[in-house]
């Protein structure tokens, strides 16, 4: 029977408290944002207002990367990582994507919808190709999607604090600041976090299917996933019909939770650095 080992330097396994905190992170940051509100509030110090547009912005988006990250029984991703991409993919994703809006807009006279998810969507993927293609040791799915999901949170915490900044300037009201956070921080995991979650997961497949020949397939299914994932960015943004965005929130979603259950029934051990279990890629060669 064949068995499969440990990759060297693999992860270690964590226990059943530690696969609920993502709910410790959704009351304590929530608790958080309230607190610095209730504060900004009372005395009127505008020195608070970076941090109410940080919490409002970086809570529901953090509890998803958790909730994906922390709730198998096996770490895929290190901690430092993840916030690594977070940060880093964020920032590249939000510039990258701003930019080539902007030269866009000036060269056509008009953005189409449709360019506007093609651009985020391949922004927000800057940084996990960077991760398959260098990190060597987290080419599978379920590390695809945690940093998928790492790269749309750095993005859409980015994008929220700026739609924020702007509420702010234009109305000078908390009350249009916290309905606005509220709004795109309830909405963030059905969009950037659940479609870049789920085209990262098709991005690592590619390298994890090499060792059956599977690669090409897989490559097909990463495009068809990409398209998909711009197709709904584009759904979302190009309608102000609540069912269209009732229906785009519930396929993302229900996309997302269902990639991170299946990367999760898979074994971790599967994804061996050599593409083979241990009782294969050990047992002497015959001529």
């Amino acid at each position: 029977m064949t068995t499969y080992g440990t990759p060297p330097g693999a992860l270690p396994e964590r226990g059943r408290l530690a696969r609920l905190s993502w709910i410790a992170v959704l009351v304590v940051g929530v608790a958080a944002y309230l607190l610095v509100l209730r504060t900004l509030v009372g005395t009127e110090n505008l020195n608070f207002v970076p941090s109410l547009l940080l919490l409002g912005s970086v809570v529901v988006p953090a509890t998803v990367l958790t909730f994906a990250a922390t709730g198998g029984r096996r770490v895929v991703v290190s901690a430092g990582l993840l916030a690594l991409v977070a940060i880093i993919g964020g920032i590249i994703g939000t510039v990258a994507a701003g930019t080539l809006e902007y030269d866009t807009l000036r060269r056509l006279g008009g953005l189409p919808m449709f360019f506007v998810g093609l651009i985020e969507e391949s922004a927000k993927l800057v940084v996990p190709l960077l991760v398959v293609l260098f990190a060597r040791r987290y080419r599978n799915p379920a590390a695809g999607v945690v940093v998928g999901v790492a790269s749309g949170m750095g993005f859409a915490t980015l994008e929220t604090m700026g739609y924020g900044f702007n509420a702010l300037l234009q109305s000078r009201s908390l009350a249009a600041v916290d309905s606005t956070l509220l709004l795109r921080a309830l909405l963030s995991p059905a969009g950037h976090v659940a479609w870049t979650g789920v085209t990262a997961a098709a991005l690592f497949a590619i390298p994890a299917s090499a060792a059956t020949g599977q690669a090409g397939k897989a490559f097909f299914r990463f495009v068809g996933t990409f398209l998909a994932a711009v197709l709904l960015h584009t759904a979302w943004d190009g309608s102000n019909n609540v069912v269209v965005h009732v229906l785009v929130a519930v396929i993302s979603v229900g996309g997302l939770l269902v990639v991170i259950h299946r990367t999760r029934r898979t074994p971790p051990s599967a994804a061996h650095p050599y593409g083979q279990p241990v009782s294969v890629a050990s047992a002497p060669q015959g001529r």
